[in-house]
């Protein structure tokens, strides 16, 4: 019994040991950005962050900064010399808007990603589809210590009341047994568009085999209109039938995450109008989590439905589920949100 007792509580601890919390957060902050600083703030309040977790620098407030050698010397160098000298224990990494998206207006690449990618001293200038990510399609909790990268999260949207309301809904969520929203379209079934409707169609399957109710589309129609949403992915404006108004008309819950098969979802988090649809839309709509791309990435880049929705059900918080169903670092991906976001664990 005593022996028993005993592995009971070093599997315990081993468990709680692996659990996310305040203390595995960097939080980002843009001293030149009066919003950076406010949605900074309101985020350690909410969370708890410890005061030594955040992190002050001073950068371009535009979307992009002048060059690479700006971004590494006003961005990534400090963050690298701060964790160096404090020896945090840090496995995620928050921005904040009014910190840049891209290291120039001509390098495609997104800042986030970078960062995620910067203990494993990779050449940006040479890659040609960034480079592959350790923790993909893990289904154990992460760590830098084991995966060698950081999961980075950005804490965006059109204002910054919608920056704000990413963390309001992840300290809100709850486990919910919303809908789920999976948009497929038979306009797409030739090549790589074929697989990713097969992935869409599986993580239907699995989100019922969950418990939980899905609503599977696979008709010309772009579903709109719907409430309660816990999840969406769908081709965005890649779909033949894509409507804006029906784009913004589905409403979430706290806790709800999104992902759409855009090639320039992230590419501005600023009102525009044209070109692709924008993961902005979606925050502005209510989701608390959602992952797009500052340009460009291929259609390998985009969230693996399967993984991102059993990662997330299963108890992975948010920033684990989007980066294990992720290929790629070190390219042009942005997931939105709180990485401590887990509404079931």
């Amino acid at each position: 019994m005593k022996l028993r007792l005993a592995c009971l509580i070093g599997l315990l601890i081993s468990v709680s040991s692996c659990a996310a919390g305040p203390g595995n957060v960097l939080v980002l902050v843009n001293d030149n950005s009066p919003e950076s600083k406010e949605i900074a703030a309101y985020y350690v309040a909410k969370r708890k962050i410890p005061a030594k977790n955040v992190l002050h620098v001073k950068c371009p407030t535009t979307e992009y900064f002048a060059n690479r050698v700006e971004y590494y010397d006003l961005l990534e160098k400090p963050v690298k010399a701060y964790l160096k000298k404090t020896k945090l224990p840090i496995d995620y990494i928050v921005t904040t808007r009014g910190i840049p998206i891209k290291p120039s207006p001509k390098f495609s690449m997104s800042i986030d990603s970078i960062l995620a990618a910067m203990d494993l001293n990779v050449n940006i200038t040479s890659l040609q589809q960034g480079v592959p990510n350790p923790y993909f399609g893990k289904k154990e909790p992460f760590s830098h210590k084991k995966f060698g990268i950081y999961l980075v999260t950005r804490l965006d949207g059109y204002t910054l009341q919608d920056a704000k309301a990413l963390v309001d809904r992840s300290v809100a969520a709850k486990p919910a047994k919303g809908t789920f929203l999976i948009d497929s379209t038979p306009a797409r079934e030739t090549g790589g568009y074929a697989a990713m409707n097969a992935a869409m169609d599986e993580a239907h399957r699995d989100i019922i085999g969950k418990g939980y109710v899905c609503f599977f589309d696979k008709e010309h129609e772009f579903i709109g209109g719907l409430k309660n949403l816990m999840g969406y992915f769908s081709w965005g404006s890649n779909d033949a039938a894509y409507s804006l108004e029906k784009f913004k008309s589905n409403q979430f819950r706290p806790g709800a995450i999104a992902e759409t098969a855009v090639s320039t979802s992230g590419r501005t988090f600023k009102k525009t109008t044209g070109g692709q649809s924008l993961i902005a839309d979606l925050v502005e709509a209510g989701v608390t989590g959602v992952k797009g791309y500052v340009s460009e990435p291929t259609l390998a880049a985009v969230a693996d439905p399967r993984i991102l929705f059993d990662r997330y059900l299963s108890g992975f918080n948010l920033a684990e589920s989007y980066y294990a169903a992720s290929r790629r670092i070190c390219w042009k991906d942005v997931v939105l949100g709180d990485p401590l976001c887990a509404p079931y664990k």
